[in-house]
């Protein structure tokens, strides 16, 4: 159970670069809301010591499951209580978690004293005005909180297409979309709670805009245009950005 999809290995391929970049050989990388570890995974096949963290009991059953590698290891714990242990580390990765948050500063408050001063924070997001939370995510929320015909309808065609809900990365009941990030209001998320970033980066355009997804998703070379373009775009245009957080001094 890995990454295929080529807009998710590039993601991967963001954050395993930043750490080789910036983190000593012997630091241990703390992965926040792990959910299955797909993350954890890839980055440990790197050689990094990775502590993968979620407050899910299911998810973190399922990450051990799939996971054999020694330097990979999982618990159910919050970031809050490792704060209270005075744990730090010299990087932490935070990847598609925020957007699923009331209060993502609140996370963002204990990240910032989960990190050693001269660490690195990864953040991965959507972004929040691209095409496919502009086409996919957004009208998929209206109806959803219609429940009605039109909702139960979607649902059918779903699985009779095969979208089963969930993300390799996560098999949470709930993945709904509660904050929509630009880079700006990113930005200002970063300064707001004692960071800056120092690298930004972009994934994909439109290969995961369904009914292009049916077919993008079989068709790997597809995919790899489809990222190409994006780095030719505004960054207004990503499916997802990327980017690396220090803390401001």
């Amino acid at each position: 159970m890995e990454y295929n999809r080529y807009a998710d290995i590039k993601r991967l391929q963001f954050i395993v670069d930043t750490l080789k970049a910036n983190v000593p050989a012997d630091a241990t990388v703390l992965d926040v809301g792990c959910g299955n570890g797909i993350i954890s995974r890839g980055v440990g096949r790197e050689g990094f010591s990775v502590y993968g963290i979620d407050v899910s009991d299911k998810a973190i059953e399922k990450a051990r499951s799939l996971t054999d590698q020694a330097n990979v290891k999982f618990d159910v714990i919050s970031a809050e209580q490792l704060v209270a242990d005075g744990k730090r580390y010299h990087a932490v990765i935070c990847s598609e978690v925020l957007e699923h948050l009331n209060q993502p500063e609140k996370l963002l408050g204990v990240l910032y004293q989960s990190l050693t001063d001269d660490g690195i924070l990864i953040v991965t997001v959507p972004n929040g005005q691209g095409p496919r939370e502009v086409l996919v995510t957004k009208p998929t929320i209206a109806l959803q909180k219609k429940n009605n015909w039109a909702w139960r309808l979607l649902l059918r065609v779903k699985s009779f297409l095969g979208y089963k809900g969930t993300t390799v990365q996560s098999d949470a009941a709930d993945l709904t979309h509660i904050q929509f990030f630009t880079r700006k209001s990113l930005d200002r998320l970063a300064q707001d709670n004692g960071f800056h970033i120092v690298k930004f980066g972009k994934t994909n355009f439109i290969d995961d805009i369904f009914p292009l997804s049916f077919v993008t998703r079989k068709i790997r070379i597809l995919q790899k245009w489809d990222a190409a373009v994006a780095e030719k775009l505004p960054h207004q245009l990503t499916g997802s950005f990327v980017s690396a957080w220090q803390k401001n001094r």
